[in-house]
């Protein structure tokens, strides 16, 4: 395991913590400590894959970050393709989040069978303390959209008496919330 060292713009693949500590060294602004190469080598030898920051002035810190790279090209050629993973990770969760908001509110006029588990509080009756029981509701409504649905459920418990105001909702994102298009007309079932 190699390290990758960074203070500001100076930056070094280290093979070893002496070779780290050498590049240190070379840097005239930074005061290296006594204890500077056994942090470094428990960092090295830990399961941490986090950066390290070695203080080494009373605002400055040298970054390491633990390397399978064997050159500081390499490094940086990994890194970019990280980056750029991360970036089309964030993207195509932007995406599905765009995509459940527009199934939520595209309009369906007509009856819809809709659902959520929500949090509800319960008095417990022996002790007057409250819990939180995981209620189901489930429902057929005319609603204009899914999200119009959500909405109307929503007020409704929030309405109710024997719910308390303490209750938890599910967003109309999630999991906990269900819904489905029955069609414009209501077909009672058999």
């Amino acid at each position: 395991m190699n390290l990758y060292v960074r203070y500001f713009d100076h930056e070094y693949l280290a093979k070893s913590v002496e070779d780290a500590l050498g590049f240190l060294q070379s840097i005239q602004e930074i005061k290296v400590e006594s204890n500077a190469a056994s942090r470094i080598t428990t960092f090295l030898n830990s399961s941490n894959l986090y950066p390290f920051r070695l203080k080494v002035s009373y605002s400055n810190y040298v970054l390491f970050l633990k390397t399978e790279a064997e050159t500081l090209e390499q490094f940086k050629e990994e890194e970019a393709m990280r980056k750029e993973q991360k970036l089309e990770r964030v993207s195509s969760m932007a995406e599905r989040k765009k995509s459940i908001l527009d199934a939520l509110n595209e309009e369906k006029i007509g009856w819809w069978e809709a659902g959520l588990t929500f949090k509800r509080v319960l008095t417990i009756p022996e002790t007057g303390k409250c819990k939180y029981v995981d209620t189901p509701f489930r429902v057929r409504l005319r609603a204009v959209s899914a999200m119009d649905a959500y909405n109307r459920i929503i007020d409704h418990l929030k309405s109710r008496r024997e719910i308390d105001q303490r209750s938890q909702f599910p967003s109309a994102k999630s999991d906990k919330f269900e819904y489905q298009f029955m069609g414009e007309e209501f077909e009672a079932e058999a």
